[in-house]
């Protein structure tokens, strides 16, 4: 999605009998439905691939040599291609063929391990960070990095982007800061994980929630002026073992006053309190408003909008309804170079389906 935010044709390889995209992440991309199973479809991508820039493809390691589409197949017909290989364990090791989902991989990464109350269970954030984090946009920067590197050597080269070495990287400042005990304390206890009364949320009279991020001193003063508090009446800020206690004085004051009365005292202010929103609320923000940074299609449904600007080429998401399963077909076959005949037998055949199909032909 992101490639075809930023301008790239992207073009879906659809199983056959499918009815829609269960990721609903198919904005501005064409479905090519293709059995890929028999080698006659396998034919079609490996004549597509001739052409490509780049394959991306989502399979358990070694599904597509079976297919007679492995790399070393595919690049020895296109030199320049790039085949970016995107798993959630890898194309080696132990668990390069079992079934996993983020969750899994987030654990496996050490990440998981980090995240959840004290006290408590570890517990995964959505499935944002090996899916979506880890995986699809470090397969993205990995892509984007080849494309590059080919304008110098003219040569693709092979991606090999997993879920749990892609959520284990983002994690870096983790490792990198072990050694200064800014995780020193059990899960849910240390500066960043919810363990500090300035670095957490907070529930409003209201039900709702405030966010908190008040780190630096000036900020953290900023904090106690919001709330009415008086420094000289709290143990010191960095002062651990107090924090519990501060805490729950915190949540008394914050109890107090609803979401939009905390908002009217810290908007504007340098104490790093802002309202926990839900996606709607984000969407009207006057914020986000402002900057537009969110996006509606044809059947008026919102999104974020990509992200980051650009200010020469900027993203040009497109506004569509995402496309049924097969629904380019017949036009994806003839823009890399398949006659009508032969689109006539691989409909005949059965290794191709479109729903625009009569009308085309």
């Amino acid at each position: 999605m992101i490639l075809a935010d930023f301008g790239a044709e992207v073009v879906l390889v659809d199983r056959l009998g499918s009815v829609n995209h269960p990721s609903h992440l198919a904005r501005g991309k064409r479905s090519l439905a293709l059995d890929l199973k028999r080698s006659p479809g396998a034919a079609v991508l490996r004549r597509m691939c001739a052409r490509a820039d780049v394959l991306l493809e989502p399979f358990r390691c070694g599904v597509m040599e079976k297919l007679q589409l492995g790399p070393e197949t595919l690049q020895q017909d296109n030199p320049k291609l790039i085949y970016a290989r995107l798993s959630g364990f890898g194309q080696s090791g132990i668990f390069s063929k079992v079934a996993g989902h983020d969750i899994n991989y987030v654990a496996l990464s050490g990440v998981l391990s980090k995240i959840g109350r004290s006290g408590e269970n570890p517990y995964p954030p959505l499935n944002l960070l090996a899916d979506f984090g880890g995986g699809g946009l470090m397969c993205t920067l990995g892509i984007l990095l080849a494309l590059f590197e080919r304008t110098r050597s003219g040569l693709g080269q092979v991606i090999d982007a997993n879920m749990v070495e892609g959520t284990a990287y983002l994690s870096t400042f983790l490792w990198k800061t072990q050694a200064m005990g800014l995780w020193a304390q059990p899960r849910g206890q240390n500066l960043l994980d919810g363990g500090a009364p300035f670095y957490t949320t907070y529930k409003t009279a209201d039900g709702e929630f405030m966010a908190v991020g008040a780190i630096e001193p000036q900020f953290y003063t900023l904090l106690l002026k919001g709330l009415g508090l008086e420094s000289e009446e709290l143990p010191s800020q960095m002062s651990i073992e107090d924090w519990p206690e501060v805490k729950k004085k915190f949540a008394d004051v914050f109890a107090r006053k609803t979401k939009a009365e905390w908002c009217q005292i810290f908007d504007g202010t340098d104490a790093c309190v802002t309202p926990v929103l839900t996606l709607e609320e984000a969407l009207h923000h006057q914020h986000n408003r402002e900057r537009g940074s969110f996006i509606t299609d044809e059947e008026q449904h919102a999104s974020p909008r990509p992200a980051p600007q650009l200010s020469r080429t900027p993203a040009v998401p497109s506004a569509k309804r995402d496309p049924s399963v097969g629904e380019h077909t017949v036009e994806v076959l003839k823009d890399y170079g398949f006659s009508q005949e032969e689109i006539h037998q691989l409909h005949s055949d059965r290794i191709i389906e479109s729903n625009k199909l009569k009308a085309n032909l």
